[in-house]
């Protein structure tokens, strides 16, 4: 009985131990030692967009020059990789073509924009590139990018990796929630969750 204790007692040390200095990291990309940190981010309103802490809606079925966006806007980064996770799930749509993440190029412009198309399929804005199916109204969808300035861009979809593109280097920001691409048109609403920050 007391060896029983005693290795009972010598593994939860040793397996406490491990666990404490483990770091943190994703299941829904490869192995890598990723660290969690918590970006500030500044909330985004502009048009018919309306944001509820995760819930993101475009009220408004309009198009044209003018921007629609419920959106939150991350903070700079210029050294990589970053790592951003989260979970969406659109609770209605009758609009299409609208984005839901963005790797933004600091004052360059969009630089990768994900977007989807009534009917479930997402897309890369800049090139129309289809990335994945699937994501219609109700399914969650979990979406990561892993981002190295000067190097690439990587899209998982559900923990499948779907989309990779060169990138430039320089300055980057994250945003999510939703936004009216030049082509695309409301209403929607989207609600995010398991949102998610990590570096090398």
């Amino acid at each position: 009985m007391s060896r029983i204790r005693t290795t009972a007692a010598l593994c939860g040390a040793v397996c406490g131990a491990a666990l404490m200095i483990a770091p943190a990291a994703s299941a829904q990309t490869p192995a890598a030692t990723w660290i969690e940190y918590s970006p500030s981010f500044k909330v985004q309103q502009e048009g018919c967009g309306k944001v509820d802490d995760l819930t993101f809606q475009l009220t408004c079925s309009q198009s044209g020059a003018s921007h629609d966006r419920a959106e939150r806007r991350y903070a700079d980064y210029s050294d990589g990789p970053r790592k951003f996770e989260g979970t969406f799930r659109i609770t209605s749509q009758s609009g299409s073509r609208i984005s839901l993440k963005q790797t933004f190029h600091g004052t360059q412009g969009p630089y990768f924009l994900l977007a989807v198309e009534n009917g479930g399929r997402l897309y890369s804005v800049e090139n129309q590139k289809t990335i994945a199916t699937g994501a219609t109204v109700g399914t969650p969808v979990t979406v990561d990018t892993v981002h190295t300035p000067g190097k690439t861009i990587q899209v998982y979809i559900n923990g499948s990796l779907k989309y990779t593109e060169s990138s430039p280097g320089g300055t980057f920001y994250d945003k999510f929630g939703a936004y009216r691409t030049a082509s695309g048109k409301g209403p929607i609403a989207v609600q995010w969750s398991n949102v998610h920050f990590y570096h090398q």
